[in-house]
Order: C-alpha cells, then structure tokens, then sequence
C-alpha cells in the first residue's frame, strides 16, 4: 500500500493561496462598488492595490513554477 504524503507541493500551496485570494479580492471589490473584472482598469483604494498586487506576484510564481516542470 502506498501512503500518500500529507504535505502539499509547493505549486499546489500557491495555487490555493491564489483561490483565497481571488474570493476575497472578488468580495472586497463588491463591497466598495466595484466590478471584479475591472480591476486593471480602476483607481484602486490601497487595501485592493494590495491584494491586486499580492494576486498577481502569485499569479507570476505559479506560471514560472509551471515552466519549470515542463
């Protein structure tokens, strides 16, 4: 039998930090009046341009960890 192991890849790790923070992005963005999918093209208050920026430097290590599997 084999044991799977509990501990995550760090890729998987990334990936669901990223999901956390897309719904909270999402829900925050809501909250204030704005739509989501506008999020490039708006003044962000400083908390969103963080989480916008957060998002993306995630977004940045996923894909680089992506091309260095394949």
């Amino acid at each position: 039998m084999v044991l799977m192991s509990s501990t995550k890849l760090p890729i998987d790790e990334l990936r669901e930090k990223l999901h956390d923070l897309d719904l909270r992005f999402d829900r925050e963005m809501r909250a204030r009046g704005f739509d989501p999918a506008q999020a490039e093209n708006v003044a962000l208050p400083s908390r969103l341009a963080a989480l916008y920026a957060e998002r993306q430097r995630i977004k940045a290590e996923i894909e680089a960890l992506e091309r260095k599997e394949s």
